[in-house]
């Protein structure tokens, strides 16, 4: 599904990633950790080809990405939720259309009950018409969730979800990202928290990943 073979990343000032080889099989649930500044959010980056690797290959739905045009990239990233740190909304805007944002922009407004069920799990449903400064941020983190899934993705990766909210909702979210991936979707999540790895554990089978000295690692069990 995604995979990277031998994959290198150079900012300029040396290299971040170094020799990442691995594979995000199709259904599977993985995490991402290891300190700030350690390249979680570049990974993820080449991941869904916003960057392109300095060496090795990176291959998106079995299409190497140097090979993709910009049609091509913009269809891939139909198939990739994204759930950035920074949560950007459109202030002047409601919640549900921010939500449906995706939908406009791809010429494929669908059906208002389909993003009325939507926004019902993710439990915004009566906030809908809400503008987004007015929003906590647990309520702009479930938002950003369900606009990254409204197309129907195969895969989500979500950069640090939980880093701004307390411990009630962070297992809100990860109670939502577990029932994603039982019903088959691929979720890659990064984050720091080694607490919220260890509740996500107990309920699904997960690997984690570990950046150091610019190297991808599998995790031991001391999580």
């Amino acid at each position: 599904m995604i995979a990277f073979e031998n994959v290198a990343y150079n900012y300029g000032g040396g290299e971040l990633l170094s020799e990442v080889s691995l594979r995000l099989a199709p259904g599977s649930f993985h995490f991402l950790t290891g300190p700030s500044g350690a390249g979680k959010t570049t990974f993820l980056k080449l991941a869904y080809a916003e960057l392109l690797p300095t060496s090795g290959h990176v291959t998106v739905f079995d299409r190497e990405v140097r090979s993709l045009s910009r049609d091509d990239i913009a269809r891939t990233r139909r198939r990739i939720g994204v759930v950035h740190q920074d949560v950007q909304f459109l202030d002047h805007l409601p919640l549900a259309a921010n939500v449906q944002l995706p939908l406009m922009v791809s010429g494929k407004a669908g059906d208002t009950r389909d993003l009325a069920d939507l926004l019902g799990w993710v439990g915004l449903d009566h906030l809908s018409d809400a503008l987004p400064p007015s929003l906590s941020g647990g309520e702009r983190q479930r938002a950003a969730l369900a606009r990254a899934i409204i197309m129907g993705p195969d895969v989500i990766l979500a950069d640090e979800p939980t880093g701004n909210v307390d411990w009630e909702m962070s297992l809100r979210l990860l109670a939502l990202l577990v029932e994603l991936n039982r019903m088959g979707k691929t979720i890659l999540v990064a984050t720091h928290d080694l607490n919220l790895i260890r509740q996500a554990k107990a309920q699904v089978a997960t690997r984690v990943l570990r950046i150091s000295k610019r190297r991808i690692q599998l995790a031991g069990a001391d999580l």
